[in-house]
């Protein structure tokens, strides 16, 4: 009675693949990153590379502290 595994395709990164940049002005973009409490979506689930989760990661925070995205959602 062998279980057969889940098998997931491996999701590839949205920016190597369309050969956009990441720019922290560009608040549309950063918000499908983040989840409905404003926290940052992980790598893993994302699917972007190490490379481009970490400038994602830079520009949300950039964001953030110019006050163009909140650090938490309102209630």
């Amino acid at each position: 009675m062998e279980r057969g595994r889940l098998f997931q395709r491996r999701r590839h990164c949205r920016f190597c693949q369309e050969k956009t940049s990441i720019d922290f002005k560009d608040v549309g973009l950063l918000r499908t990153f983040l989840t409905e409490r404003g926290r940052i979506i992980p790598r893993r689930i994302s699917g972007n590379c190490m490379r481009h989760q970490r400038e994602l990661t830079i520009a949300i925070k950039r964001a953030r502290t110019i006050a163009m995205l909140t650090y938490a959602e309102e209630r």
